[in-house]
């Protein structure tokens, strides 16, 4: 497997941010990072790309229906010490990553291919 870079994917990163995904889950799901002004039950983990060296997990993530998502994205950088902090009490690993937030774009690049591919058979 390669990622966008063209460097391949070990397997153990592969593992390790399954695992921090779902954690991370379960921690939105249950609201337990306690971030002020925002309910993680609404936020969804679509990925975790681990570094090479597990130092860092960019976390992928989208809000339920799409809605305020660059304002949640903000929260969750701007909290990510508590996100981290009850992550730690969840996963057990050498080393805890630092967690970037991203909004998961995947979504809408798919729903733009799809119109492009039903404008063409038209």
């Amino acid at each position: 497997m390669a990622d966008r870079i063209g460097k391949s994917v070990s397997q153990r990163q592969l593992r390790v941010g399954e695992m921090i995904k779902q954690s991370l889950s379960m921690i939105f799901i249950k609201n337990e990072a306690k971030v002020p002004d925002l309910q993680t039950n609404i936020i969804t983990v679509t990925e975790v790309k681990m570094s090479q060296d597990l130092k860092i997990a960019k976390v992928y993530v989208m809000p339920l229906g799409g809605k305020d998502a660059d304002e949640i994205i903000k929260k969750l950088v701007e909290y990510s010490f508590l996100v981290k902090r009850t992550l730690s009490k969840k996963v057990f690993i050498k080393y805890l990553p630092k967690l970037i937030f991203r909004k998961d774009d995947s979504f809408e690049y798919a729903e733009k291919i799809e119109n492009l591919i039903k404008q063409t058979n038209k």
